[in-house]
């Protein structure tokens, strides 16, 4: 049995999601509840309405106990809105916006403009053979990288595409192309992130 991989199912492209993770022969399961939550060993933040997500993630009962599973490690790949969620600081958020400081990133909401400012573009990604093709839809900027963060691919204005060890964020939506490379990438991702923890166990053992 694959990984079972939750999807935040409170806003946003849900559905998608789940059907990139059981391409790839996850268990994808949606989230809604803290009981969900606690069912699922890493976690996918879909694209949608940062600021309402985030209030969402309060009425929900969820904010508190994915915070305590982010801070313990858990895996999550977060997209376009995902990215903001997960940052450490957001520019040009609501006041009362909060975010879960899961990667040391600094990112500004919808700076490559609005709706009608969509673009696609294909993107060499660090890891795969050829490019990826990206669906932006008033996607955030990444400002400012972090010490230990990796940046995957980038366009002009700036990284669009990181990570941190099983934390990965693409200010795109992967999910939109039938591409599921980027969700292998982040299951990858896990993997390689365990096997590093358990030799250097093993190392100090």
């Amino acid at each position: 049995m694959g990984r079972r991989v939750g999807v935040l199912a409170l806003q946003g492209a849900a559905a998608r999601h789940v059907g990139a993770l059981n391409q790839l022969g996850a268990e994808a399961a949606l989230v809604r509840t803290a009981a969900d939550l606690e069912a699922v060993e890493a976690i996918v933040i879909p694209g949608g309405e940062s600021t309402t997500m985030s209030m969402l993630l309060d009425s929900s009962g969820l904010r508190a106990p994915l915070a305590a599973r982010l801070a313990e490690g858990m895996p999550a790949f977060g997209t376009c809105a995902g990215m903001i969620v997960l940052a450490s600081e957001v520019l040009d958020g609501r006041p009362d916006q909060r975010s879960f400081g899961a990667i040391d990133l600094m990112v500004r909401r919808n700076a490559f403009g609005r709706q009608r400012d969509s673009f696609e573009a294909d993107l060499d990604v660090r890891g795969l053979d050829d490019p990826f093709h990206a669906v932006f839809i008033r996607a955030p900027v990444v400002e400012r990288v972090g010490e230990g963060v990796e940046v995957l691919a980038e366009v002009e204005a700036g990284p669009v595409l990181c990570r941190a060890g099983a934390i990965m964020v693409a200010s795109f939506h992967p999910e939109l192309g039938g591409d599921a490379r980027l969700h292998d990438l982040f299951l990858r991702s896990i993997d390689e992130t365990e096997d590093a923890g358990k030799s250097a166990r093993e190392r100090e053992g």
